[in-house]
């Protein structure tokens, strides 16, 4: 499943550079784990960390992921069917556990991490050297948010491959009831999508020129969130608020800003500002068609590095 090569030029001839597993999990595990948030976009919380009696078992990795989704990992250093069985088993774990996964949270990341956990849709990431065909068919009945990720070493260079991706269902917690609707005149906020809908017909149609300007690269998927619609293959790749009082959709790519020329008005550099989306790369505000064409190059330099 794992049909990455790479290669070695020299003098104008390519020589193939064979790609190994890890001789043993514990390595690839420690390794991730130590660079989890440059390798996955998720920031680490535990290693190890016992389910209790009634589980019986020990999730390999806990996090939190860019959108403030709590996120199980589990690693395999070849191929194994059972790496989706023992994570969706771990999940179970999750769901019975919020305040249990809060307070970890607020330990490792603070309060207003902890505060911000979604529980909406719960995420699992499998890493493994490969997967068989009935992994990635399972995947797609099992209904949850699972993400299978294939690694390769090629010397001390480690790649890792998101060969297949379900978004799930977003659900209630276990045990509690669907929230009613909320009314419009509480101090409840927005989420995007009633900001989309409720926007004027040429933002509605710039969104949808830009959904798929993102769209076009490949492997990119969307999520809605509250606030916002993420764009992501392993990492985000862009997040989309909309402005409909000024008429605007405003998107956070993940780019550094030292290498960005920023514009008044179109981009900025939005480190330390706690914006919501991508927190520390720019910020474009897209009022126009020719705005969009304008961010082209940088959706593709941040969909390129992602």
């Amino acid at each position: 499943m794992n049909d990455l090569k790479l290669f070695r030029i020299t003098e104008g001839q390519a020589s193939e550079i064979p790609g190994a597993v890890v001789a043993l999990e514990r390595q690839l595990q420690t390794l991730i784990e130590q660079n989890m948030e440059g390798m996955l976009g998720i920031r680490f919380l535990a290693s190890e960390y016992s389910t209790g009696l009634r589980h019986r078992g020990r999730v390999d990795s806990l996090g939190l992921d860019e959108n403030g989704t709590p996120v199980i990992v589990e690693y395999k250093r070849s191929r194994d069917q059972n790496v989706t069985n023992q994570a969706l088993s771990y999940l179970s774990w999750l769901h019975d556990h919020h305040h249990e996964f809060e307070s970890l949270t607020r330990e490792r990341l603070g309060i207003h991490a902890a505060q911000s956990v979604d529980w909406s849709n719960p995420r699992i990431v499998c890493i493994a050297g490969d997967y068989s065909h009935h992994d990635l068919v399972a995947i797609e009945m099992i209904g949850r948010r699972i993400d299978l990720v294939t690694y390769r070493l090629f010397g001390d260079v480690l790649s890792l491959q998101l060969v297949a991706s379900v978004a799930g269902t977003t659900t209630p917690a276990r045990g509690k009831a669907p929230s009613p609707p909320r009314p419009a005149d509480t101090a409840f906020p927005k989420s995007v999508q009633q900001y989309l809908d409720e926007a004027p017909r040429d933002l509605k149609d710039l969104y949808a020129d830009l959904d798929d300007v993102l769209l076009s690269h490949g492997g990119v998927q969307k999520e809605a969130q509250l606030h916002y619609i993420a764009y992501r293959r392993i990492k985000n790749v862009a997040t989309v608020r909309v402005q409909t009082r000024n008429r605007l959709l405003v998107v956070n790519l993940k780019l550094d800003p030292d290498t960005v020329e920023l514009h008044d008005g179109f981009s900025r550099d939005v480190r330390g500002l706690g914006c919501l989306g991508i927190r520390d790369g720019v910020e474009v505000r897209i009022g126009s068609h020719a705005d969009l064409a304008r961010a082209g190059e940088l959706i593709r330099r941040s969909a390129e590095g992602a």
